[in-house]
């Protein structure tokens, strides 16, 4: 039976034109993911996602103007629901930390397998968190204020699984399974606990669970 599924819609934002170029046609070729528009810097990344409404924003960091960062801010700021995936080339923790922190759903590198590009575009596309070990690590370590006391702590028991498979890394329609919940219900958790914990996205959420119920 054929999939009639709507395509992932893609917003492409890098500086570098030949970046832009290579990351399209990785990804034209996929049937299921449609690249709807191209950014050169974090303002015009913001622009084009409201006029585009994208379904996963591909965005590099480092860019002229506006660099993804501030890029991630301003989209939370105008309300994009876009997912924000960060195709970097950098390695270094302290460059990712804070890009999680502004909201991106996790990251790739430049040099990603095209296969897995798009398996990263779906998995951040059905709610899933990229988080890699080695940068949870980072995460934890990191001398940040720690949550104020007692934060969470209205929680319901149910709320408190439906956030440990946030944790995990396991999307809305996973949770629903694994606990036996429509997803909607799911969803209506995942507000509650949103709201709970003070924090912008499922991301953060993910972030405050591994610092607060490891």
């Amino acid at each position: 039976m054929p999939d009639t599924a709507s395509p992932i819609r893609v917003l492409l934002v890098d500086d570098h034109q030949v970046v832009r170029r290579g990351l399209r046609t990785f990804l034209e070729v996929q049937d299921d993911i449609e690249v709807v528009g191209e950014a050169a810097d974090g303002e015009q990344a913001v622009e084009r996602a409201a006029d585009l409404a994208p379904d996963v924003v591909l965005m590099d960091l480092k860019m002229p103007k506006v660099d993804g960062i501030e890029a991630l801010r301003l989209l939370r700021e105008r309300g994009s629901t876009a997912r924000v995936l960060i195709v970097t080339s950098f390695t270094e923790h302290r460059t990712m930390v804070p890009a999680l922190r502004a909201g991106a759903a996790g990251y790739v590198y430049k040099d990603v397998d095209p296969e897995a590009l798009a398996g990263a575009i779906r998995s951040v596309h059905a709610g899933h968190v990229l988080l890699q070990p080695e940068l949870a690590a980072a995460l934890l370590a990191e001398d940040v204020p720690a949550p104020p006391q007692g934060r969470g702590g209205t929680l319901t028991d149910r709320e408190r699984e439906v956030l440990s498979h946030i944790a995990d890394g396991r999307s809305n329609r996973e949770i629903a399974r694994s606990l036996h919940l429509s997803e909607k219900t799911v969803k209506t958790h995942v507000s509650n606990i949103l709201m709970k914990l003070d924090v912008a996205d499922r991301t953060q959420a993910a972030l405050w669970a591994v610092r607060n119920q490891g």
